[in-house]
């Protein structure tokens, strides 16, 4: 790669860090050509992109960024690509544990960052565990359902109270 073209890169690639709240970074060895492609092309359809990237090339990014920390320079020995996220991590993190499990455990996760903070090999596989998003919200909307539905039917019988008691006053008056 020429200089200015190494230069142009780096801005892309800074910011499409910057923009991203999340990234990962893997050991592609061991994957063919074919693989790669499967791998971004499975990526890309839960909005992530799969870089390959020279180690130094991301350290000036990370550095540059005041992402620089030691868990994440640590990693970047060997073959190194880069998982950069649009939105949530979940989706990509299970694509990729799907992804291994298919190609000989292949890539290999190295760390990640998510929301400025460091996520290990560990929190990664728990990560990739969780459910979808829009499951989680459901589930949370159904948590907070019933105590609402029950809540609200408290307050409708004060208020059917409240009439009763209003037309019992007025039928002692009307009768006084």
């Amino acid at each position: 790669m020429k200089r200015t073209d190494k230069e142009s890169f780096v801005v892309r690639f800074t910011d499409r860090v910057r923009e991203s709240p999340v990234f990962y970074l893997t050991d592609f060895s061991g994957l063919n050509v074919k693989a790669m492609t499967r791998l971004r092309r499975e990526l890309r359809s839960v909005g992530a992109e799969y870089m390959v990237v020279k180690n130094r090339l991301v350290v000036r990014v990370l550095q540059e960024l005041d992402l620089d920390h030691e868990e994440l320079t640590s990693q970047l020995k060997g073959p190194t690509g880069v998982i950069v996220v649009d939105d949530e991590p979940v989706g990509p993190a299970k694509t990729l544990v799907d992804f291994a499990k298919q190609n000989g455990d292949r890539p290999v996760f190295k760390v990640g960052l998510l929301d400025e903070k460091v996520v290990a090999a560990a929190q990664f596989e728990r990560l990739s565990k969780l459910p979808p998003r829009e499951q989680l919200l459901a589930e949370l909307a159904g948590a907070l359902e019933a105590p609402m539905a029950m809540f609200a039917a408290a307050l409708e019988a004060k208020v059917q109270e409240t009439a009763g008691l209003l037309d019992a006053l007025r039928e002692k008056k009307a009768t006084e």
